[in-house]
């Protein structure tokens, strides 16, 4: 298991999380099961698409809202909107749509490390398709942010940040891997604490190998919901996964839907009740937002059970609306 500190005491940081992640624009609309079948999409699936891919379905959607998005992005603005003070690193290129993204979090108030430009790919996009039983159906152009590398990590941010904070979607080239292991070894080195996120469960099926060597190696703090922990120990039992788990990382956060969440310890599993809503409208930025309320809790010294239930508050709050950010200041809910 890795170290969550240097010898050394850390020094205060600036930032309560910095979160690592693929920087993208979120196109959002709503449409039935008949226009996943006419485009060939798998419900609830994330599929990386191409430039041609992703013009055709954005063209083929009426009324979409276009914001900045990406995973690790969301949980960075949940962060701040609980009052933490977040910092985000992701890759941009210098056009309209990396702009916008720039200043979108800026606005919110975190902090945003573009990285280095590369003005030859545009900046990336995900058009989420959100079915009447809120079930959403992502397809991603990475554009340049998939392009990410060691050289383009704020080491400076990240040393400053109470807990670095690595979305697993991040992960399909070796570049983006040696720069989650670079960052890693900058907040080890500097007393940090480090966190993943799993993503989703078929970015698990790809990178589960990675991940496995990633979690046993450097990570502290674990994020998932139930079947990505299922697919990355290829267990068909929660108790099975729970155990490998434990033999692996020290602390992970894991959702369970409807069920709310369980925190685990090499000592412990705590089960926190999800909070109630009364109508799930999107399902997008649900995990994003679990793991905001849970690193604020962290980074702000709450015990695991109040954490898991701050986590539980961001989620239930962005499940009740279109769009995978809180519509109302998260710190007037906890």
């Amino acid at each position: 298991m890795p170290e969550t500190s240097s010898s050394a005491t850390p020094r205060p940081a600036r930032f309560d999380v910095a979160g690592i992640g693929n920087a993208l624009v979120d196109v959002i609309a709503h449409a039935d099961d008949e226009f996943l079948a006419a485009h060939e999409l798998v419900k609830g699936s994330m599929t990386l698409v191409e430039t041609e891919r992703a013009v055709e379905l954005y063209a083929a959607l009426d009324g979409a809202v276009e914001m900045s998005g990406g995973s690790a992005a969301n949980t960075m603005c949940g962060v701040a909107s609980f009052g933490g003070r977040a910092a985000y690193i992701g890759k941009v290129n210098s056009d309209d749509l990396g702009d916008v993204f720039g200043h979108d979090m800026r606005a919110v108030g975190v902090a945003f490390r573009g990285g280095g430009r590369d003005h030859g790919t545009p900046t990336g996009r995900c058009v989420i398709v959100v079915t009447p039983d809120a079930e959403r159906t992502m397809n991603t152009y990475l554009g340049v942010s998939s392009f990410l590398q060691p050289g383009d990590v704020d080491d400076e941010t990240v040393a400053d940040s109470t807990v670095l904070y690595m979305e697993g979607y991040l992960f399909d080239r070796d570049d983006a891997k040696a720069a989650f292991r670079h960052a890693a070894r900058i907040a080890h080195d500097n007393g940090r604490t480090v966190s993943l996120t799993l993503s989703d469960s078929f970015c698990v099926d790809r990178h589960r190998a990675d991940f496995r060597a990633l979690v046993a190696d450097e990570v502290d703090l674990l994020f998932g919901n139930e079947d990505e922990l299922l697919s990355l120990y290829e267990v068909e039992s929660f108790d099975e996964a729970v155990a490998a788990l434990r033999a692996e990382c020290r602390l992970a956060a894991i959702t369970r839907g409807a069920d709310g969440c369980v925190i685990i310890t090499a000592d412990e599993v705590i089960e926190v009740d999800a909070v109630p809503v009364q109508q799930v409208l999107d399902t997008t930025g649900a995990g994003d937002l679990f793991a905001s309320g849970f690193l604020y809790g962290f980074t702000s010294g709450a015990d695991l059970r109040e954490c898991g239930r701050l986590g539980s508050v961001a989620a239930a709050e962005v499940i009740s609306h279109v769009g995978p950010r809180p519509l109302v200041e998260l710190h007037t809910l906890a």
